[in-house]
């Protein structure tokens, strides 16, 4: 896993002040590292143009046309002049070795936007965010310097944002980049180095990216072992029986050595698989998965569930039950989508949201429930599930639109639990559940992908 980070401006002065290392050095090495990604792609003698703004992250892509100037047919276009100091030393540069100013937009092979980086705190300016919807109409390569304009501080759209087929993020990759509403801006993220390595540059982080490289699958490596080796799992079956038939398909699918669908008078069980048991007792089992479909069918049981001793994957209907306030002291996994976690940060006592509020502030939301319940591990879903544990927070940034689809939920969840009943803990659990999903769902056609298709993919992961 990477760590990542809210801003950059103190590992960038710590290079100032500890390393001796100057701005203008950081900044060529920024520019070089976007000028590689050019050469990689685009062939020399082909249009460039070039948007730089008025501060630092155009000083970058001044210094970037600088470079390429010679290789390339440079266009530079400046919508609102070089203002910053280091803006104004890289433009003299750049025109110093025959470089000119263009004054208006021109189509190119690559397009660069170098407008603004991170930090964005208002609303783009109407004569900005024309020329971005200009920018992102070109057909040429797109590349972003830092993060593409029009992505604020939280990773939210500010309003229109530059469509970047690949971002050169510089010295640290920045959570903004890793928000839901970022992924459709973002494309490739490559992580430039400012002349100094990642591990001197860098400091302490409660974030992270996720990579595939983290993934632990269940592989089952001891001989001498037999199915209650690998844990008895139990779902509950409520009102939409499909959802817990999915979930225990999912679990026995990912290594459980025994799933068992626990009925109530009200909701009984009568088709599923044959591999799967069924039980009339919350007891008895290594963990417990329940929530989804279940409607009010183990209304009168959660008292005595609350009470079990074992840890617990909870989804869905329950977020909207005053009676999660009993699990989230206990050993549990939470798994809502943003409508479901706002039912629960309102019960919870943590706030009144909309989901739409939820959405624009995912990273500190998912953070502040953490710090009030430490021991609970949540997996916020969305295009990149957040996992929050105990104040620190891990991305999954593998999740694919072919997940889309209703059951998809209920698959992790059962996925997760199936993990629990082996033993692992709650957010190892999470975590290696968490990827095994998304990467299993990467699927095309994305329209085609359904959960019982996801299932078998899972058993088809190489890492």
């Amino acid at each position: 896993m990477r760590r990542v980070f809210r801003d950059v401006y103190a590992l960038d002065k710590k290079c100032y002040e500890k390393y001796n290392l100057t701005e203008d050095i950081l900044m060529e090495h920024a520019a070089y590292e976007m000028a590689l990604e050019i050469y990689k792609r685009i062939e020399k003698g082909s249009r460039v143009t070039i948007v730089a703004g008025p501060g630092n992250n155009g000083a970058d892509g001044i210094t970037l046309a600088r470079i390429l100037l010679g290789d390339y047919k440079v266009n530079l276009f400046l919508p609102l002049n070089a203002k910053s100091q280091m803006a104004k030393l890289q433009l003299e540069r750049f025109l110093r070795i025959g470089g000119k100013v263009s004054k208006k937009l021109k189509e190119a092979d690559a397009v660069v936007d170098a407008i603004f980086g991170s930090g964005l705190k208002r609303d783009l300016s109407d004569e900005i965010v024309k020329t971005i919807e200009k920018m992102n109409e070109m057909n040429g390569f797109k590349l972003a310097c830092d993060i593409p304009t029009g992505i604020d501080e939280k990773g939210n759209i500010r309003p229109v944002a530059f469509k970047a087929d690949l971002t050169v993020t510089m010295g640290a990759e920045k959570l903004s980049l890793y928000s839901d509403s970022a992924k459709d801006y973002v494309g490739e993220i490559k992580l430039a180095n400012l002349g100094i390595s990642f591990s001197n540059y860098v400091e302490k982080s409660d974030f992270f990216i996720l990579e595939k490289g983290d993934l632990k699958l269940p592989v089952r490596a001891k001989q001498n072992s037999h199915k209650r080796s690998y844990g008895h799992l139990g779902i509950l079956c409520g009102e939409k029986k499909g959802a817990a038939v999915l979930a225990s398909q999912a679990a026995f699918n990912f290594g459980c050595g025994l799933v068992s669908l626990v009925e109530s008078e009200k909701c009984k069980v009568e088709n599923y698989p044959y591999e799967i048991m069924k039980s009339g007792s919350v007891e008895g089992f290594s963990a417990l998965a329940f929530g989804m479909g279940m409607g009010e069918c183990f209304d009168d049981k959660l008292a005595e569930i609350a009470k079990l001793d074992i840890p617990m994957v909870i989804d869905a209907d329950m977020f909207y039950k005053k009676e999660i306030l009993k699990f989230l002291e206990k050993k549990v996994v939470l798994t809502p989508h943003p409508k479901e976690f706002s039912s629960l940060l309102k019960i919870s006592g943590v706030g009144e949201y909309s989901t739409k509020e939820i959405q624009e502030n995912r990273f500190d939301l998912a953070l502040e429930f953490s710090k009030k319940y430490p021991q609970v591990v949540l997996l916020l879903k969305g295009a990149n599930k957040i996992i929050a544990h105990n104040k620190k927070f891990y991305i999954d940034p593998y999740g694919s639109v072919a997940l889309a689809k209703g059951g998809s939920g209920d698959v992790l969840a059962g996925m997760i639990g199936s993990l629990l009943a082996q033993g692992e803990d709650l957010l190892s659990a999470t975590i290696n559940a968490s990827l095994a999903h998304s990467i299993a769902g990467n699927y095309e056609p994305n329209y085609a992908l359904t959960p019982t298709k996801l299932i078998k993919r899972v058993e088809k992961i190489r890492i």
